[in-house]
């Protein structure tokens, strides 16, 4: 999924602005709000307009060629306003800037700057060496988490919802995706730090956490240090390790009235004692995504996935059985090197026997650098990637409707997160399950928990009416 924010900052002590633009997931936003609040500690403020800019920053993505198209054009359309103020300090960081490194900073010479994921503490030291006529990278890769003391500034902020990370990096090392090289290897946050986080924002007014991480089923709290490394623990730490059970069941009771989310999840690591916590407690929402990216076995062994497409029904049965009305999410990578049509049916038989509640559904775009890159031929031609998509897409949007058309009658509790977009007589909220939920505003307020009864729906809201506060 895609997520667009943009932010100022003003400079305090030189009457400078800073303008953040973020693109990506969610973990390229709570990046960005760590990013605000390191800042903050040197006199950074938000504000809103990009042309009295004197510093821009794009916090970038690269998970697909798309988004690194739409940064490269934005890139270019902020040389005009260098050109109008030759001032402007423009810095990149994230994964395209951990990916790209000196292409941009040397080659090309469109940024001041580059700083990777890793690297954030340093923005202070770097813009200053810019402001001394020397242009600044870095990308390094640590091995422990940088950013857990951090306390982050909430950016484009509800005051009801806040994302909380939890882990850095993958191992996984699926054959298409680049976050690994990226962002580095697996390395988790002190769950201690993580709770802190948590009943602060509880204390803040805040109502609900989504605990983040490229794959958060990997959390695994040993003392520090990389996951790969565990085998060098002591025994004491091999004794008392946390897994991601482990800490998904420490924030439920440390903030028993919040509700919890999580994301993302890998088929291959989601463990039977996570589904049973998000059973027992209330306050865990009953809503996992869970990627499948193919249908087919033969083109998850050519991803890398390490898992067949019959452990993934398995583990469907699985979590159905456990929890009671599991909402389930996916992502689709359509048109994947070597995708037969064989396999796309596999893939479209596959979303017939699950019916997910939702789902994000992307054409297959090379990324340099993967295994997929090196050892395997983009040979699916993009007229029958696109045809792919569309039947995935319009089957996707068939199920969604279904799922939600069965919630006509019933009982949800919904979390009221503002108003709706379209008026403003109505609130807007989500369920457990994650479906948004649309119903008048009567006497409610945002973020109060509200049961409301499901009238009707169209392709991808629920439409009801309040009854009571919880």
């Amino acid at each position: 999924m895609m997520y667009i924010f943009v932010y100022m900052i003003f400079f305090i002590k030189n009457e400078r602005k800073l303008y953040i633009e973020n693109y990506g997931c969610q973990m390229n936003l709570s990046d960005s709000e760590i990013i605000s609040s390191l800042l903050a500690e040197e006199g950074f403020f938000t504000f809103s307009k990009i042309y009295d800019a004197d510093l821009i920053l794009l916090n970038t993505c690269s998970i697909r060629e798309k988004a690194e198209s739409n940064i490269r054009r934005r890139l270019i359309e902020f040389q005009y306003i260098k050109k109008k103020k030759p001032s402007i300090i423009i810095g990149l960081l994230g994964c395209m800037a951990e990916r790209l490194k000196k292409r941009w900073l040397e080659e090309e010479k469109i940024v001041d700057l580059v700083v990777g994921p890793d690297s954030y503490r340093a923005l202070p030291m770097l813009i200053s060496r810019v402001e001394d006529g020397k242009s600044s990278i870095n990308v390094l890769f640590s091995k422990e988490e940088n950013y857990a003391d951090v306390n982050p500034i909430r950016l484009g902020d509800n005051g009801i919802t806040a994302f909380v990370s939890i882990t850095r990096g993958c191992d996984n090392m699926c054959s298409f995706c680049v976050v690994p090289f990226t962002r580095g290897r697996e390395r988790s946050r002190d769950p201690a730090s993580i709770i802190k986080e948590c009943q602060k924002l509880w204390s803040q007014g805040y109502k609900e956490v989504n605990l983040l991480g490229q794959n958060v089923d990997s959390y695994f709290w040993y003392g520090g240090g990389m996951k790969k490394d565990f085998s060098k623990a002591s025994p004491l730490q091999k004794a008392t390790y946390l897994s991601f059970a482990d800490l998904l069941e420490l924030v439920a009771r440390s903030v028993p009235k919040m509700r919890i989310r999580f994301s993302t999840s890998n088929p291959y690591d989601i463990t039977e004692n996570v589904l049973k916590i998000i059973s027992h407690y209330p306050n865990i929402c009953k809503y996992i995504h869970l990627p499948l990216q193919s249908g087919s076995t033969r083109v998850l062994e050519l991803m890398n996935r390490r898992y067949t497409s019959e452990k993934y029904v398995s583990l469907i049965r699985k979590i159905r059985k456990i929890i009671t009305d599991c909402a389930i999410s996916h992502d689709i990578i359509a048109g994947f090197s070597g995708e037969f049509e064989e396999d796309h049916r596999q893939t479209l038989n596959l979303m017939e026997y699950v019916r997910y509640d939702f789902g994000y559904m992307f054409i297959y775009s090379l990324r340099t650098g993967t295994k997929a890159e090196k050892s395997l031929f983009d040979d699916v031609p993009e007229e029958i990637k696109k045809r792919r998509l569309q039947e995935i897409l319009f089957l996707q949007k068939k199920h969604s409707y279904e799922c939600l058309q069965a919630q006509r009658g019933k009982i949800q509790e919904v979390l009221i997160e503002g108003e709706s977009r379209k008026s403003k007589m109505y609130w807007y909220g989500r369920n457990s399950q994650n479906a948004v939920v649309v119903f008048p505003k009567d006497s409610y307020r945002k973020g109060d928990f509200v049961k409301v009864r499901v009238k009707t729906c169209t392709s991808a809201t629920l439409l009801g009416q309040g009854l009571e506060i919880v």
